[in-house]
């Protein structure tokens, strides 16, 4: 089988993970990620889907679903383990403030903790997250546990 561009990269394993490092990650939300966003969760709230009624709303136009928001939080999260990630055990998200079509959004995720599991041939990261907008407004915090995997050669991080 061929694998697509990147699929052989890896990236940060266990045995590399450093408390107190971080990674961001940056996408503008388009009106694609607002209406496929919608057909793929199945939530048509007038919020999201509605121009007219969403403008004589508290937001002042649509906005994108806050499990979209999350779900482009933990991508970044994802792309960071690539390779390396055996399984992501928990993810939390917290909306502070809306998302609208055309939001630049910055994410940080925080490594926090570390708890090895030597059964899993690797161990537990712990994250916390910070997600702004282009302006600076912290519209969302997330939480996350993803297990990870060491490098099975001893030599350390290949990401």
């Amino acid at each position: 089988m061929t694998r697509g561009p990147g699929a052989d990269a890896q990236g940060l394993r266990f045995d590399a993970a450093v408390v107190g490092e971080a990674f961001t990650s940056t996408l503008t939300v388009t009106e694609t990620h607002l209406v496929l966003g919608a057909g793929l969760i199945g939530d048509f709230n007038p919020h999201h889907v509605n121009e007219t009624y969403a403008r004589g709303s508290r937001y002042g136009g649509r906005i994108l679903h806050g499990m979209l928001t999350s779900a482009i939080m933990g991508a970044s999260v994802g792309m960071r383990f690539q390779g390396t990630a055996i399984g992501y055990l928990e993810h939390h998200a917290r909306f502070l403030a809306p998302v609208y079509p055309g939001d630049t959004l910055a994410t940080t995720w925080k490594i926090v903790e570390t708890h090895a599991k030597p059964k899993h041939g690797g161990g537990v990261v712990v994250l916390h997250a910070e997600c702004r907008n282009q302006e600076g407004t912290v519209v969302a915090t997330g939480e996350a546990r993803i297990l990870v995997g060491n490098d099975p050669t001893g030599r350390g991080s290949a990401g």
